[in-house]
């Protein structure tokens, strides 16, 4: 199930929560209790592995003028 980051705008509270994708979001914040919890999103890390991926990886060097 994935984690989800939540700030209160109220109160300036960062948590985190792992909710499935089917549970409602979280609006309550946990320390104040005001509804004024909204989701943090952020880049998701993209690592790229094994061949293919490098311009020195796998390319042939035929030298054909």
């Amino acid at each position: 199930m994935p984690t989800y980051h939540y700030r209160c705008k109220n109160c300036g509270y960062d948590f985190t929560k792992v909710q499935s994708f089917t549970d409602d979001p979280v609006t309550v914040c946990p320390e104040c209790h005001e509804e004024q919890v909204r989701k943090v999103y952020s880049a998701v890390p993209i690592e790229f592995k094994g061949h293919g991926f490098y311009r020195t990886d796998g390319a042939s060097h035929s030298s054909s003028k």
